[in-house]
This record gives structure tokens, C-alpha cells and sequence, in this order.
């Protein structure tokens, strides 16, 4: 893509958002690349991802009320005979006679397997709300498996991303000395936390060098 947006485009369209979600009384966390990116990861983003942490919402009223309350966001019907949602997007400055844009996901409880976060468990950088970097990095590792599972070869062809994405992210734990002790889980479902120890023990045994980013989290590899 000619001219993608820039990390300083991306978290500017974030605040946005995350303005005009304050101002309905909303809350909302960052997550995805952005997030990463802004928790000391290296590659630039392609859009914003935003979880709402207000349970009850519809996805489609949230793009909706953006759209109407910042004219730089604009709705396109997804592609597609049976899709029945749209995609929200926001206007970038142009560059050399290309009109850009940025996409912008919204993801709402219930509506994705993420799990719901407590509004204390957000961090705040840069004044944007990021969501907790180990359910970042979990979220990242049901990503690989997905992604190496898939018998879609565009799925595989992630899964280099995603290992890139994971040293990264698991080295910035590190570093922050964030821990995974007997309770430090306690607010994410049992379920979702079991599977991320498997995720752990399976990436660990194809990727054997990053044991000790693990062990030093307080992972069992």
C-alpha cells in the first residue's frame, strides 16, 4: 500500500476515538498492534484496534456514533453477498495526489473470545488506555496457533509475523519484570488461562530458545 499510515496517524486516530468515547461515558482499551507499538514494539501498525469495555453495546451503533460525531470517520459496507456489517474507517492526509486511510476495528464483549478487562487492570501511555501487556502477548500466542492450525495458506503466511511479534513482546515483559504469579491471573476466565498455558508449552517446544523469556514470566515450559 502506497503511503500507509505512520505509528504518529495511528495514535492519532486512537485518541480520537478515545476522546469522543469519553465524552459518551465509554470506556475502551487499545489492543493489537498499536498497542504493542506503544508498549516499545517495533512494527508500525496498519490500523487501530479498539476493545470496548462497556458491556451491553453493539458494535455497529459504536462505528455508527463515531461516523456521526467525527466526519473523519466514515462507514463502507463490508464486501461481500452475505455480510451484514460495516467497516469503519478514518480519513488520513493525503500524499502525493493518494487518498489514504486508516481502518479502525471495534470489538465489543461477547461479540470475540477476548476476555472483558477491569478498567484497573488498563495501563495508560501517552494518554492512550492500552490493554494489559500479558493478555497482549497471550492474545498474540492464540494467534500463532491459529494461524499455524489453519489449512488457509494466507493464514500461514502470518505466522512468521506473528513469531516476530512474540519475541518482542515476550523480551518487553521481560524487561518490564511483569509475572505471571498464583493469583496474577485471577481477573481472566480459567479456561482462557488454561489454553494460554498450552499456547505456551507449544510454542516453547517449536521455539525452545525463548524457554527462559517464558520461565522468567513464571510460565511452566
Amino acid at each position: 500500500m502506497p503511503f500507509p499510515a505512520t505509528l504518529e496517524e495511528i495514535c492519532s486516530v486512537a485518541q480520537r476515538a478515545v476522546s469522543i468515547f469519553s465524552a459518551a461515558n465509554l470506556q475502551c482499551c487499545l489492543f493489537g498492534s498499536a498497542a504493542c507499538a506503544q508498549y516499545g514494539a517495533s512494527r508500525c501498525p496498519n490500523d487501530v484496534d479498539l476493545y470496548i469495555l462497556t458491556p451491553g453495546l453493539n458494535s455497529e451503533d459504536v462505528k455508527q456514533m463515531l461516523a456521526q460525531w467525527d466526519k473523519g470517520f466514515f462507514l463502507v459496507h463490508a464486501r461481500g453477498a452475505a455480510a451484514d456489517y460495516n467497516v469503519l474507517w478514518y480519513r488520513l492526509t493525503s500524499r502525493g495526489g493518494t487518498v489514504r486511510s486508516c481502518k479502525v476495528d471495534i470489538l465489543v464483549p461477547g461479540a470475540t473470545d477476548i476476555p472483558l478487562v477491569p478498567p484497573g487492570r488498563i495501563e495508560t501511555v501517552g494518554a492512550l488506555p492500552l490493554m494489559p501487556l500479558i493478555l497482549l502477548l497471550l492474545l498474540k500466542l492464540q494467534g500463532w496457533v491459529g494461524h499455524r492450525d489453519s489449512d488457509r495458506l494466507v493464514d500461514w503466511a502470518k505466522e512468521h509475523v506473528d513469531v516476530a511479534d512474540i519475541a518482542e513482546i515476550v523480551a518487553i515483559a521481560c524487561r518490564r519484570r511483569d509475572k505471571v504469579g498464583q493469583n496474577s491471573l485471577d481477573w481472566l476466565p480459567a479456561r482462557f488461562v488454561r489454553l494460554a498455558r498450552d499456547h505456551v508449552r507449544q510454542y516453547v517446544a517449536e521455539r525452545a530458545e525463548t524457554a527462559r523469556y517464558w520461565q522468567v514470566l513464571g510460565f511452566d515450559t
